[in-house]
């Protein structure tokens, strides 16, 4: 994609803009503080772009320094949101005598059960431990941290595991639900390029340690296989036991206040934020997900399909014969539960061109759409930001039901505990003007430069076949 040409992240000192990767558009207007359109610009880059990593990088400072390269280091941002550090002692040894759930604990480690053999400051170490909590910072464990009378490393008396592969430790979200889970995997991402200084960033030869004592399942863990080659530790592989780090990384975490990308402030009136769309493309490529290659002149529908109490289609055998008496319309009915293998759900992503679907986590898989596509969320319930930031950020065209008075819901809606909810009811939709917003889909699709590319490689192979 960009051989030949010079091209850098964005995050680097001496990277011009007009080399960045990112490239994002701030077409519509600015609203609130932001004034001009370079403030606006700048500010969207920075909140949700390589601006944030650059942002991370240059917060970086030492908490304990290290008198020779054979001795311990440990580097923070600020609010200890992100550390790595080299030679490091972590002492799990109480752990084999809890049988709690440790997951979203702060009381994993105590005093002196993490440092180093190093210069600790104090001081900066205290006056960063600010934000407490399970999964906004590494404040809980770092400000455990002390400096040690002797070196850490593979011959150590201290050390019953010695781990000299990078160590990524990982405090997770929930990770049955899709929109969750891939907050930690876009931030182990980002984190990736936080820490690109050591030439291991993106290595595969890596061990990811879970901060949980729950054995790791989720349909979506092959999406690890994007970042490492081994299986998935949890705190009961290391349980008993003082383990020594050669290179270890404590990334960033997917409930950051101001964080990305689930408490992301996003600048009204811009888009495309080249640090997802990397992500988007990195996971694709680790995992060997095709992309399409020619277009057929259609528009592939696909439309998910909820099996869940709430929040289904009441109409959705009619709005899908609707949209296959329309000819421009090709349409997949899909049904992403965690029976269906999820490399196959991304596989389904590259040959989509509209993805339909009610609010909910399913609609995360706009990530993984061709630049060109439109997510049409179908109703959003009353959350009208959540997806279509989302989509913002990502790239791609959002789209949502625009007349209250074409939908009937199914009753006012029971939440157990707030009474009548959007959320928690199902709904009937008008035929006619769902047909409408799908043309309307159909013409931004059509007009994307992307689109129109695969249509040209078609007729280019249609001309071939002629002689």
């Amino acid at each position: 994609m960009h051989l030949n040409r010079s091209i850098c992240w964005g995050y680097e000192h001496n990277c011009s803009p007009i080399h960045r990767y990112s490239q994002p558009a701030c077409p519509d207007d600015h609203r609130g503080w932001v004034k001009t359109k370079e403030e606006q610009y700048a500010t969207f880059y920075e909140q949700g772009d390589f601006g944030f990593v650059r942002e991370q990088r240059d917060e970086l400072k030492v908490y304990c320094s290290p008198k020779s390269e054979r001795d311990s280091s440990l580097e923070c941002s600020d609010h200890l949101r992100f550390c790595r550090g080299r030679n490091i002692y972590i002492d799990f040894r109480s752990l084999a005598h809890r049988r709690e759930p440790l997951r979203y604990s702060m009381d994993v480690l105590k005093y002196g059960q993490i440092g180093g053999y190093c210069k600790l400051n104090k001081n900066l170490l205290q006056s960063n431990a600010d934000q407490i909590s399970p999964l906004q910072s590494w404040g809980p464990e770092m400000r455990h941290f002390v400096g040690l009378k002797s070196r850490v490393g593979p011959q150590a008396n201290q050390c019953d595991m010695w781990i000299d592969i990078p160590t990524y430790i990982m405090k997770l979200d929930a990770y049955s639900n899709m929109y969750h889970h891939f907050c930690d995997f876009f931030n182990l991402y980002a984190a990736q390029h936080v820490n690109m200084s050591d030439h291991y960033a993106f290595h595969q030869d890596s061990q990811i340690i879970s901060w949980e004592n729950y054995p790791y399942r989720s349909n979506f863990g092959l999406t690890f296989d994007a970042f490492t080659d081994r299986p998935i530790w949890n705190l009961d592989n290391v349980a008993g036991k003082r383990i020594c780090f050669k290179n270890v990384v404590f990334p960033l975490l997917p409930r950051m206040i101001f964080g990305l990308f689930y408490n992301t402030p996003i600048v009204w009136g811009c888009e495309n934020s080249g640090l997802f769309h990397a992500f988007s493309r990195h996971v694709l490529h680790r995992l060997g997900i095709l992309e399409r290659k020619i277009g057929d002149g259609k528009i592939h529908v696909t439309l998910l399909s909820r099996e869940t109490q709430y929040r289904r289609i009441l109409n959705q055998a009619e709005l899908i014969r609707a949209l296959e008496a329309d000819k421009n319309f090709m349409v997949q009915k899909a049904e992403y539960s965690h029976s269906r293998d999820f490399r196959l759900q991304l596989q389904q992503d590259q040959w989509t061109d509209i993805f339909i679907g009610m609010h909910g986590a399913g609609l995360t898989h706009l990530l993984f759409l061709p630049d060109w596509a439109v997510v049409f969320e179908l109703y959003n319930c009353g959350d009208p930001n959540c997806y279509r930031d989302l989509a913002r950020l990502r790239g791609v065209k959002y789209m949502t039901w625009e007349n209250d008075n074409e939908l009937t819901p199914e009753d006012e809606g029971h939440h157990p505990d707030m009474g009548a909810h959007e959320k928690f009811t199902n709904y009937k939709f008008s035929v006619q003007e769902f047909m409408r917003l799908m043309r309307k889909a159909a013409g931004y699709v059509r007009s994307h430069r992307g689109w129109k590319h695969l249509q040209e490689k078609l007729k280019a192979a249609l001309k071939h076949d002629e002689f």
